[in-house]
């Protein structure tokens, strides 16, 4: 069901606001084709939503991100559990104590002059394999925890979500740019791009600071000059090969 959703030629007929949820996922989808498959553990949801501003419909990715690590952090507050602090690496990979648990792909066509997208959630909640889960790691921190439940996450991140994506399209991201940037791994971190002079691959180091209003890394060199990186679209991580402009 979750393949359909997302291959479903024409889903900009389904209603805005339309949510599939499943339990096992055969034909997952992921960036560069790369096809995945998730057993029982798993939250797994799409959802579509309607945009006109094709400038911003790369960032809604970062909204949902934003969206998903404040429902977890929501429900381990309102359960009273031991907060689970759910990091986001840009773009679109979610972490936990420096393991993958979850990802985030948004897809959108363009029609009656609107773009509409199907967002594609995946967050290892109940399931240790192949890495960790989310109530793994509460049962380290407290073995007599009650454990998350996936629609306890799924309810509060449609709250956190409708709210967030309310602030996103009436103010811009800048408005939830300050949250963004605590949540995420990438605050000064030190990376190499890659440049091409003549016949040479020359290797620089770049800080990054934020992001563009475009949605890529910004960063600044040793020079002080400031730069956009984007991935060279070679790597399946997005941090090797970046390669950098000026701006």
């Amino acid at each position: 069901m979750m393949s359909f959703l997302i291959s479903f030629s024409n889903f900009s007929e389904l209603p805005v606001g339309s949510v599939c949820v499943t339990d096992i996922q055969l034909k997952g989808r992921g960036r560069t084709k790369n096809v995945w498959e998730s057993p029982k553990g798993c939250l797994m949801y799409s959802f579509t939503v309607e945009m006109e501003d094709g400038r911003i419909v790369p960032l809604i990715q970062y909204v949902v991100s934003l969206a998903v690590t404040e429902a977890v952090k929501d429900v381990c507050h309102k359960k009273g559990l031991p907060y689970i602090d759910v990091k986001i690496k840009w773009p679109n990979d979610l972490y936990l104590n420096g393991l993958k648990v979850g990802g985030i792909l948004c897809t959108s066509t363009y029609r009656s002059r609107k773009f509409h997208v199907c967002v594609g959630v995946g967050l290892n909640v109940d399931n240790k394999q192949p890495t960790t889960c989310l109530n793994a790691v509460l049962e380290d921190m407290s073995p007599a925890s009650n454990l998350l439940k996936r629609e306890e996450i799924l309810g509060a991140f449609f709250h956190k979500f409708e709210k967030f994506f309310d602030l996103f399209m009436d103010q811009g991201f800048n408005s939830l740019e300050e949250l963004y940037y605590k949540k995420w791994l990438h605050s000064e971190q030190r990376v190499i791009v890659e440049e091409k002079i003549e016949d040479r691959v020359v290797q620089n180091i770049v800080t990054i600071q934020g992001l563009t209003s475009s949605g890529y890394l910004l960063a600044i060199g040793d020079d002080n000059q400031m730069y956009e990186l984007h991935p060279d679209g070679n790597s399946f991580d997005f941090f090797k090969g970046l390669v950098r402009r000026k701006i």
